[in-house]
């Protein structure tokens, strides 16, 4: 796409969500660090999601995570949401925090267990009727640690009689995410584990159901832009996950740990419609900040997606076919690199200009106090982070 105005376009359409969770406490599994001015419930984690939509003109919906975002008055939530700009994006189940479930959630070898943990995943579906949300997300760690330890084929069995009454429960205007992850909690066998898994179940289940690519859940080396050129080509690409990897599901700021795979992902949703609203991917951030500071933090990684999407969007595609018809693979691949290399801030920072924004959201939120505010108003209550 060579005309700057419709780069420019594409860019101020293009809608990021952001994760409630990324704005609490988090850690790993040594130690969670408190910070000052972390959110002490869902309220204030919207209340920082609208500072980031604020700086940065792209991010008006926020996912929630439930139980950790669980309230009484889910209408309130989502009025109080509305008054900041912002509307509710996916609902997040969790089923992997509950002792019931240290052997499997809905593929757990007890009946009961799988019902309790079924019974969840419908109570996040009457929370989306309640907050309008049009997705829900689903990741289990389901799976098992030694050869053995339960039937494989019988835990998908299990697996998909629960996506399918969930499935059932879904209206019209929703659809069901699934997630992957090749491994962690479990260690042997992951219920879940690839693409392949979860695009069968979406596959069987119908068009309602679509597959979540988080990033971060793969093997290394593993080429995650084919994976979502496929996903697109059989309109079962639902979602991204977005965050970066250097050794395996570290969910550090998108594009921190390898930017270019990040602009080869966002060059193939771009070539193959992934942009389109028809297309209704959801370009989402899974992101826990264990050191920084969380809302500059999500800015920061909000941005980088920006970037790698303006890249993408800048590839002489004409120039790039040619070579690609007539077997000119050096000239192909510099069409790639020509725009990769390609310094996209300045075209970024006009958009938000244009937009009525700072040029720099990420100084911009700095030098506007908002984070010498918070940690000065939120002191006391219990704060609502990881595990919350």
């Amino acid at each position: 796409m060579s005309d700057v105005s419709a780069v420019k376009a594409a860019l101020k359409s293009q809608v990021i969500e952001t994760p409630s969770w990324g704005y609490g406490n988090s850690g790993t599994r040594f130690k969670v660090f408190a910070q000052p001015g972390v959110p002490r419930d869902p309220f204030e984690k919207l209340a920082d999601a609208a500072q980031v939509n604020s700086f940065t003109g792209v991010a008006p919906k926020v996912s929630l995570h439930i139980p950790w975002d669980r309230v009484e008055d889910y209408a309130a939530l989502t009025r109080y949401a509305e008054g900041l700009g912002l509307r509710i994006g996916a609902i997040n189940s969790n089923v992997f925090q509950d002792d019931d479930f240290k052997l499997g959630s809905v593929t757990h070898p007890d009946p009961k267990v799988r019902r309790k943990a079924t019974d969840h995943l419908l109570e996040c579906v009457d929370i989306m009727d309640a907050t309008g949300s049009p997705d829900l997300k689903l990741w289990f760690s389901d799976g098992t640690n030694y050869p053995g330890q339960d039937d494989i084929s019988g835990r998908q069995d299990r697996l998909a009689e629960a996506l399918a009454e969930v499935y059932e429960r879904l209206g019209d205007d929703q659809r069901m995410l699934l997630e992957y992850k090749l491994f962690e909690p479990a260690f042997y066998t992951t219920d879940v584990p690839d693409w392949g898994t979860s695009y069968a179940h979406c596959l069987k289940l119908g068009p309602k159901a679509q597959v979540v690519v988080d990033t971060g859940h793969h093997a290394p080396g593993t080429n995650i832009e084919f994976i979502v050129a496929f996903l697109l080509r059989e309109g079962k690409l639902g979602a991204f996950d977005f965050n970066s990897r250097f050794y395996a599901d570290d969910d550090l700021m998108a594009g921190a740990a390898d930017p270019f795979q990040l602009f080869r992902i966002m060059y193939e949703v771009v070539k193959n419609g992934g942009m389109k609203p028809a297309t209704n991917v959801n370009f989402m951030l899974d992101q826990c900040h264990n050191i920084e500071a969380k809302i500059p933090a999500v800015i920061r990684s909000v941005t980088n997606v920006q970037e790698a999407t303006a890249k993408a969007l800048l590839i002489d595609v004409e120039a790039l076919a040619a070579a690609q018809r007539s077997g000119d693979v050096l000239a192909a691949n510099g069409a790639l690199m020509d725009a990769y290399n390609t310094d996209v801030r300045p075209l970024l920072a006009d958009v938000r200009e244009e937009l009525g924004l700072a040029r720099d959201p990420f100084a911009a939120y700095l030098a506007s106090g908002n984070q010498e505010r918070i940690a000065a108003d939120r002191v006391g209550g219990e704060q609502a982070g990881w595990g919350a």
